[in-house]
């Protein structure tokens, strides 16, 4: 497609040609970035607002109103087993793609980002499905399970990225320690965050360390620490 991607029917949404992984997108619009882009700006309203720039200011709330609403129109879709769930990609035509990566913005991510409470009912259901055998980028292995991305190429390893990710939207404790206990076991004594870790073997990793993965697993701890730091004892 002469590197503009796959058609799309404007919709509000904000196309996009590559994913957060740097993988090739199936469909044009990223629902976690578009996401990710409505809490940003509504940002960059309230500090246009306070620098007296309240024409701008206007026009940033539009955009970010225009793109929630393509959200909500074309990125929340009927899944037959979990109910109405957030799409990862949209063409606006009506095809979707239901599934999640591990690299934020994800739908995992959505609390964490902001666009929604952790006990948003859509939000929930799709938790649900991301941490499932319906999600077909997650996998379930001897030693631990989670979600996995096509961008190393393999279903089997998962990403302690998303396993991050699922405490830090967590406010189940018993689910928490089970991701502290993934992560600790599947670190192949380097006590670093890999990037993708094969479930039935902690030893074959991709990137002994992986910075992004590292710097999310030491957020995780300090968050622990200042609120619920009995899960770490």
């Amino acid at each position: 497609m002469r590197g503009f991607g796959y058609p799309g029917k404007q919709n509000g949404l904000v196309r996009n040609v590559f994913r957060p992984s740097d993988d090739e997108a199936v469909f044009p619009y990223l629902i976690p970035s578009n996401a990710m882009a409505v809490v940003t700006l509504k940002a960059v309203a309230n500090i246009l607002e306070k620098a007296g720039q309240s024409g701008l200011k206007d026009n940033v709330i539009k955009l970010a109103t225009e793109i929630d609403g393509g959200i909500k129109k074309f990125g929340i879709v009927d899944h037959p087993e979990f109910g109405r769930v957030f799409a990862y990609e949209v063409d606006g035509f009506g095809s979707h793609y239901i599934m999640d990566d591990p690299n934020v913005p994800s739908l995992l991510s959505l609390p964490y980002l902001g666009y929604c409470s952790a006990d948003d009912s859509i939000y929930v259901a799709t938790r649900k499905m991301i941490l499932s055998k319906a999600n077909p980028f997650y996998a379930e292995g001897k030693m631990v399970s989670g979600v996995t991305s096509p961008h190393t190429g393999v279903v089997t390893h998962f990403w302690p990225m998303a396993t991050i990710m699922q405490a830090l939207t967590s406010e189940n404790e018993v689910e928490i320690v089970s991701c502290l206990e993934t992560l600790k076991r599947t670190h192949a004594g380097t006590y670093f965050m890999h990037e993708s870790v094969n479930v039935d073997n902690p030893k074959d990793y991709t990137r002994a360390w992986f910075c992004w993965a590292n710097s999310l697993f030491g957020e995780l701890i300090l968050k622990l620490i200042d609120k619920n730091s009995k899960v770490l004892v």
